[in-house]
């Protein structure tokens, strides 16, 4: 099958490009709407309705046939972490720009390469990823605030910009709980099926726990807010994705895909009017830069199983 994969051509640049900038704009949709809908309920809708429709699928392809008694603890163990990065990032929402948590959930990659070097001998690291490491906790570094002072930096977007990092951390053990187990092997509909149910039972019940299911106002902006992420980002473009991993070079499909920060990063400002530091610029190039680096040896096939 991989001899049959092509490498990159001008099509799989223009779809990349499309598929970059959907999902740069997930964290400004749930900003944007958030004073319609809570961000934790507009995350738990997104994962309700994308689950719903790649059921449906999986139904009709019969995709999950013989999979669910392998995979069932995995995949809760995946929809679990699935969830919780979902919760840091609707939290972390709360406190810090869309712009911030565009780029320091796109950590993810370098929390998934450091867990399956533990875990996985054929994913050790080379001198080259950590490199990347070390580029990537240092742009961390200086987009948290760099040389200012306690007195001069915004403890409220640190505090967001950490639970960013922490979404981020989530993702990528996600990774490697997916890696290192029968998901790996399983179809994709099903992994990102089980991430997507888990996530809607755990993230609908916790706001219903803490009395955070409102506000809930169905106005123009909700609801192309919750459509868009639970059809657009969570079901069309992830099938699109599994469409171009089948037929393109997954190295060469990686790196288009870390376009998606900087169209996170230009929507936020551009939308949200969310001002740019000198010290986030620097530390977001030295991010992309160090992961960049680490995704270099082809770890990262299952790094968007989904988004």
């Amino acid at each position: 099958m991989s001899a049959q994969r092509k490498g990159a051509d001008a099509f799989l640049f223009q779809l990349m490009l499309l598929l970059c900038a959907i999902w740069g704009m997930q964290q400004v949709a749930i900003k944007l709407a958030a004073d319609d809908i809570a961000p934790l309920m507009q995350v738990a809708l997104r994962s309700g309705i994308a689950a719903l429709l790649v059921g449906l699928l999986m139904l009709w392809q019969r995709a999950a046939r013989g999979w669910l008694g392998c995979t069932w603890r995995a995949g809760v163990l995946a929809g679990a972490l699935f969830a919780l990065e979902f919760f840091f990032i609707a939290r972390g929402l709360h406190y810090t720009s869309a712009s911030h948590m565009a780029v320091f959930l796109y950590t993810a990659p370098i929390f998934s390469a450091l867990g399956l070097h533990l875990l996985l001998p054929s994913e050790r690291l080379h001198a080259l990823q950590w490199l990347g490491i070390a580029l990537c906790f240092a742009g961390v570094a200086t987009a948290f605030g760099g040389g200012l002072s306690l007195d001069e930096l915004d403890t409220r977007m640190l505090l967001g910009d950490a639970l960013g990092l922490l979404a981020g951390m989530s993702w990528g053990a996600t990774t490697v709980v997916v890696r290192a187990s029968k998901l790996s092997e399983a179809p994709p509909t099903l992994t990102l099926f089980y991430q997507l149910f888990i996530a809607f039972l755990l993230l609908l019940g916790y706001a219903a726990a803490v009395g955070q299911l409102g506000p809930l106002r169905w106005t123009p902006i909700s609801i192309g807010s919750v459509l868009m992420q639970g059809v657009v980002v969570s079901f069309l473009s992830y099938l699109t994705w599994f469409w171009l991993l089948r037929r393109y070079l997954a190295s060469n499909m990686a790196v288009f895909s870390f376009m998606t920060p900087l169209f996170g990063v230009t929507f936020g400002v551009l939308i949200l009017d969310e001002p740019l530091s000198l010290n986030f610029i620097a530390g977001s190039l030295l991010v992309l830069l160090g992961i960049t680096l680490v995704s270099s040896h082809g770890w990262l096939r299952e790094r968007l199983i989904r988004i």
